[in-house]
């Protein structure tokens, strides 16, 4: 029993490390948690004597977990159609939480999470190991079947899809918060003209309401399409409350204290780039919205 105390005591120094890497691999809060679980329960049969550094095997351990769930997701026929919204991390504009922190490192907002969906499990594997955690090519080789120069290709290309689709947001949050309340009070005045102008040329709104809600997914294009689809929601404002959506000036849309929506912003350039809004009732259930409530 002492034995296994004391390798439990040191998983845990590394859990919020592990969490952060399958949140990046994966886009998903619960599935981060499961990859945590599994991670663990391997170690725990695994005769790690020799192991001189536990945090670098455990991140090869979860980062391989985390490749069978990418692959296993191709063959699943259950999952919705339309557009995808990863799980957003929320937190009040004042709250300050080093698991958050260590979810959010390396700035991963909603919109590099969606074109992180949009990658082959290997190119996503060998981007997020290398580029945020600094995972050698030569171990990814070994976890993707690869040569080295063959991993090193798949986080190159990885890399040109991100820099192309996710846009980098403004790193004053001051600033942010004004462009995202600016756009409250332009939809909640019905003003399609402000709203149009607070919008970026190539802005994308991505709302994903899943099977409960499929009536609201949708993907909009372009300042008059956003501005026009966001209207239909003006009723909804009063309840609008500020937060921190994956470290960017966000909000949680809670009429009568039910969470109805959470709302990610990228500002960039004083313009909002991309909304991506997590509306699906069963997803938003599994949030810790609760350092929200008033």
């Amino acid at each position: 029993m002492e034995e296994r105390d004391w390798l439990a005591n040191r998983f845990e120094e590394h859990r919020i490390h592990l969490r952060g890497v399958a949140y990046r691999m994966l886009g998903s809060l619960s599935e981060a948690d499961d990859a945590v679980q599994e991670a663990w329960l391997r170690l725990s049969r695994a005769d790690v004597g020799a192991v001189e550094n536990l945090r670098a095997w455990l991140t090869t351990v979860i980062a391989r977990v985390c490749l069978n769930q990418l692959r296993s997701r191709g063959t699943r026929r259950e999952q919705p159609l339309g557009p995808h919204v990863p799980d957003p991390v929320v937190q009040r504009e004042d709250g300050v939480d080093p698991e958050h922190e260590a979810l959010l490192a390396e700035s991963v907002g909603l919109a590099l999470l969606v074109v992180l969906d949009e990658l082959a499990p290997a190119e996503r594997l060998a981007f997020v190991l290398h580029d945020s955690f600094g995972v050698s090519f030569e171990e990814i080789a070994a976890m993707v079947g690869r040569t080295p120069e063959a991993a090193r290709q798949l986080a190159s290309r990885a890399r040109r899809r991100v820099r192309n689709a996710a846009p980098v947001p403004d790193p004053d949050l001051a600033r942010q918060r004004e462009v995202v309340s600016a756009f409250f009070a332009a939809t909640r005045a019905g003003d399609l003209g402000a709203l149009v102008a607070l919008l970026d040329p190539d802005v994308v709104l991505r709302a994903d309401g899943g099977t409960a809600r499929a009536d609201v997914s949708i993907v909009a294009r372009g300042p008059r399409a956003v501005a026009e689809h966001s209207l239909g929601f003006a009723a909804m404002t009063p309840f609008v409350r500020p937060a921190l959506v994956n470290g960017a000036a966000g909000a949680v849309v809670a009429p009568h204290g039910q969470p109805f929506s959470v709302m990610g912003f990228t500002v960039t350039g004083g313009k909002i780039v991309a909304i991506d809004a997590l509306v699906d009732p069963e997803r938003l259930r599994r949030l810790d919205l609760s350092e929200l409530e008033e």
